[in-house]
């Protein structure tokens, strides 16, 4: 991966977390105000909005770091299975999320039902794209026992010459 690609990549990685670390701390200082100041109600959807967010945001730190192990050469160990599997859970407690918004949510749209369905495909989106990283920590586990053998037969070839 090139150093453009990187440096945008984190770029855009920085945008995303400090703009989801604003919108939770606004949220919890106006829920912890005072009522009489102003202070929000506690709501499931504000609640569910900050648990969101934070799922986000342990994706985009397990994101941050497999960028940082392409760019040392280390992305095809064991210590990677580790961010893709918290990033597929990071996913997959999205997914259910948004299940809850969309829960949440649905009592409103009895004249629309098709809002619902439409958010409970969204949801569908959000595990099909878990199931796709899934994909691809299989395809990178392949590459992990691939790169272990070659070492191995460059071992041994050095051994032989």
């Amino acid at each position: 991966m090139g150093k453009l690609t990187v440096h945008a990549l984190r770029v855009v990685l920085v945008v995303v977390l400090a703009g989801t670390v604003f919108v939770q701390v606004m949220m919890v200082w106006a829920l912890a105000t005072d009522p009489e100041d102003g202070a929000l109600p506690l709501t499931p959807l504000r609640v569910i909005t900050i648990l969101g967010m934070a799922s986000a945001q342990v994706a985009l730190v397990c994101v941050w770091r497999l960028v940082t192990m392409v760019r040392r050469g280390t992305v095809f160990s064991h210590a990677a299975f580790r961010y893709v599997d918290v990033m597929t859970g990071a996913i997959v407690a999205a997914a259910l999320v948004w299940f809850a918004v969309t829960a949440v949510n649905a009592p409103g749209q009895r004249d629309d039902p098709g809002v619902t369905v439409i958010m409970g495909g969204v949801g569908v989106a959000i595990l099909g794209v878990a199931l796709i990283v899934r994909v691809l920590r299989t395809l990178l586990a392949q590459a992990v026992t691939r790169d272990g053998e070659a070492a191995r037969l460059r071992a041994e070839l050095d051994e032989v010459i």
